[in-house]
């Protein structure tokens, strides 16, 4: 493998690729050729597959969780052919991407599937443990929101104590950001207002 780690162009490449690929808003996409709606104009108004599962469509809701956890794998898988440190600012790139797209005035999702998929790229194992957490705390709570952020506040522990300082931080970072952008939902959890899974 090369090791452009020192070259700031090639970094720079790997942010700007990794914004380009994690921008691609799959869920708007999927839905206007399948005739639906502008999701953008219901529920949260975001582009993710919870908005999508509002539709109705459960089949564009998996496909757009799919596809957006893809596209985070695929920005880190291209960019570890330079180096480590490229496919983690590529990976910071698709997060950023999905979460503030340019061509949707930076309006997108929250940003669950592509973390997750930029952690599957770069080690399985925490990504194993994100999906551990986040399905036990829903199955427990009924609340899909609240195991996607308690999930991602395992990550950063987990890198810390089994990988290394660097990728904790970053991870640790990308959570907070994560938690911003459920602030609505964790309001709801505070106020007992929070849908459960199972329930309309």
């Amino acid at each position: 493998m090369m090791d452009v780690s020192a070259d700031p162009v090639l970094l720079a490449a790997a942010l700007v690729g990794g914004y380009i690929c994690g921008s691609v808003p799959f869920g708007l996409l999927l839905t206007k050729i399948a005739g639906l709606s502008d999701i953008r104009s219901i529920g949260s108004g975001n582009i993710g597959a919870t908005n999508v599962l509002r539709t109705g469509r459960k089949d564009l809701a998996a496909a757009t969780l799919a596809l957006d956890a893809l596209k985070g794998a695929l920005a880190v898988i291209v960019a570890r052919s330079w180096s480590e440190d490229a496919a983690l600012i590529a990976a910071c790139g698709a997060f950023f991407g999905h979460i503030f797209p340019v061509w949707l005035k930076f309006r997108g999702g929250k940003g669950v599937a592509t973390f997750l998929g930029c952690l599957a790229a770069l080690a399985w194992p925490v990504a194993l443990v994100f999906i551990a957490v986040w399905l036990s705390t829903a199955f427990i709570t009924r609340y899909s929101s609240l195991g996607a952020l308690t999930a991602s506040l395992a990550v950063p522990f987990v890198f810390f104590f089994c990988y290394d300082v660097h990728m904790s931080a970053v991870f640790g970072f990308l959570a907070i950001v994560l938690w911003v952008k459920h602030k609505d939902n964790i309001r709801r959890l505070i106020a007992g207002a929070e849908g459960k899974i199972g329930r309309s």
